[in-house]
């Protein structure tokens, strides 16, 4: 029977980072995966340029039922060594918003590194397999790797979640967790648009492409201030993904259309200088007038002017526009999500080395555990931090 130190199951960017880690440690390492190539996540990402992570990384940008069990591995491997290892290698990026740093020519770059940094130390591949059995040993583990028996001293489960289902998402890492005896945090679709109602889609499937600064707020009180854009399905943009990852079915989230402005002055202002004018044309200078249509369609606000509104009913408009309520039908789920919310609970596992606690030499690193991060290169940086500190002690 052949033997290796640690399998990691996995080539993305978690089980990639594990694998050039424990191989520098002198470790035989073996990554298998049932894809034909490694990375496939990353090179889709960011539209292809994959935004590999952000200036600003802290424990509060992700999403976890233990809040604290991101803090060590962020601190062992930071945001900053991450920018210091793609500097070594000349691959050029930039900022975009909100600190997010992108490449400038193409996430390729990004895989090509992590396979220099694997193939420097001997890390081996295999694409393509199969495993259909896995057993815990007195040394470690032994698999059945298509037709082959392998036995290894440490097994680093670096699967991803369930989202993307076209690049190959499965929940075999959640099985590997469940035959050995881990509990799990259920799981649901994570940074993903929402689908609206039917009458809700229909009144604002017409705006399909419009996108508007807004804040929003989800009902325990996350919010984020982002774009948000109008679909054919509902709504989706940089906030309507981020506060998805808060939002529970049947709750509801509040919308301000017009966060940087304070509508009452301005409505008292714009009455001041021209009283006739219509609510619907003084609405059109802050907002695009297909969304005002839309919003005042069948109220008390459609036909009338600036001098027709009553203190009381100026506040009813305010409320509207500020604290639009939107009751979501659900998210487009696994098939658009960049994330997977929940999974190996990570009370089960060690904050400072991803093993397990039940299993010894069972690790889990990148989005099989509950852990996800913002929009923004917090879930590639947790996938670096996780399989870093996994690697250092397979």
């Amino acid at each position: 029977m052949k033997k290796v130190d640690v399998v990691v199951i996995g080539a993305g960017a978690a089980g990639l980072m594990c694998a050039a880690e424990a191989a520098k440690r002198g470790r035989s390492v073996l990554v298998v995966d049932h894809a034909k190539k490694p990375g496939r996540k990353i090179l889709i990402s960011g539209g292809g340029r994959c935004n590999f992570t952000n200036y600003d990384v802290t424990a509060s940008n992700y999403v976890c039922q233990n809040p604290h069990f991101v803090k060590s591995a962020l601190s062992q491997y930071t945001n900053w060594d991450f920018i210091s290892l793609i500097s070594k290698y000349g691959i050029e990026f930039e900022e975009r918003d909100h600190g997010q740093l992108f490449c400038i020519d193409s996430a390729k770059e990004i895989v090509d590194m992590l396979l220099k940094e694997c193939e420097s130390v001997g890390v081996n591949y295999r694409y393509r397999c199969e495993i259909s059995g896995i057993k815990k040993t007195d040394t470690g583990f032994t698999l059945m790797l298509d037709l082959d028996e392998l036995a290894c001293e440490s097994l680093v489960v670096a699967t991803g979640g369930l989202s993307m289902p076209k690049l190959g998402a499965t929940p075999f890492g959640y099985q590997i967790a469940e035959q050995f005896g881990l509990s799990m945090v259920p799981t649901t679709a994570g940074l993903v648009p929402f689908t609206l109602h039917k009458e809700d889609k229909e009144a604002f499937s017409e705006l399909s492409g419009i996108a508007i600064p807004i804040v929003v707020e989800s009902e325990n009180g996350s919010s984020f201030k982002e774009n948000l854009l109008f679909t054919h399905r509902g709504l989706s943009g940089p906030s309507i993904l981020q506060i998805s990852s808060y939002w529970k079915a049947g709750q509801k989230v509040t919308i301000d259309l017009l966060p940087n402005d304070d509508l009452s002055e301005e409505l008292d202002k714009m009455r001041e200088s021209n009283p006739n004018q219509s609510i619907k044309n003084s609405l059109a200078k802050l907002l695009p007038k297909r969304v005002v249509e839309t919003l005042l369609n069948k109220t008390i606000f459609n036909e009338r002017s600036l001098k027709q509104v009553n203190p009381k009913e100026q506040q009813e408009l305010c409320s509207l526009l500020h604290k639009w309520q939107v009751l979501p039908n659900g998210t487009e789920g696994y098939r658009t999500a960049e994330v997977t919310l929940g999974g190996v609970n990570t009370d089960e596992l060690s904050s400072k080395t991803m093993e397990s606690k039940k299993v010894p030499g069972l690790y889990f690193v990148g989005e099989v555990m509950d852990v996800s991060g913002w929009l923004g290169g917090y879930n590639f940086q947790w996938a670096w931090s996780s399989g870093y500190v996994a690697g250092i002690n397979v």
